[in-house]
């Protein structure tokens, strides 16, 4: 079964909620890289547009236009480790919480005969979670990452990956996906 890693939204405005996943998610990268696997990652950001009055996109009326990322801006930059692992790799632009909500992910997928995504990155209980449900929900067997996932709060951390667990997919430790994936390669 074909593999893919899908690293969501590991940008400059989330750095405070990743000092203990970013390591993991390195130590993915650097796995599936070696076995020539598929590496995605997200960009979550609003335009101009998206933040001006009157407000469409929902996640800018919840948060409002300063809480939310505008495109070009520092916090919408991928953090410097991350923006190293992406060269190369195919990063889709995002503006709400499923990353195949206005988007080219599904298509990519498909052109890489992806059938399994190992998804991480954050938050764990917003855009990791619902682009995990929704990957499952389109036919893709998913694993979420314990520790290779951040959020807000261990609460919020905690309830998101119970959530998905639940009737979504698994929720496995690092080390029991590089396990798991064993040598799995291209086709």
């Amino acid at each position: 079964m074909k593999t893919a890693l899908l690293v969501i939204d590991m940008q400059v405005y989330f750095t405070s909620m990743t000092h203990e996943c970013l390591p993991n998610i390195l130590k993915l990268d650097a796995h599936f890289k070696a076995h020539s696997l598929p590496r995605f990652f997200t960009q979550h950001g609003h335009t101009r547009q998206d933040l001006t009055p009157p407000l469409k996109n929902q996640i800018v009326k919840r948060w409002g236009p300063a809480g939310s990322i505008a495109k070009g801006s520092v916090d919408w930059e991928l953090m410097p480790d991350i923006a190293k692992a992406a060269i190369g790799c195919p990063v889709v632009s995002k503006n709400t919480y499923d990353a195949f909500i206005n988007s080219h992910l599904a298509d990519l997928l498909k052109e890489h005969a992806v059938e399994r995504v190992v998804v991480c990155g954050v938050m764990t209980d917003c855009c990791v979670d619902t682009t995990a449900r929704s990957a499952f929900n389109r036919g893709f067997e998913t694993w979420l990452v314990r520790a290779a996932c951040g959020t807000a709060t261990k609460k919020q951390h905690e309830s998101g990956l119970v959530g998905f667990g639940y009737a979504f997919g698994e929720v496995l430790k690092t080390a029991e996906v590089l396990e798991k994936l064993g040598h799995e390669g291209p086709d």
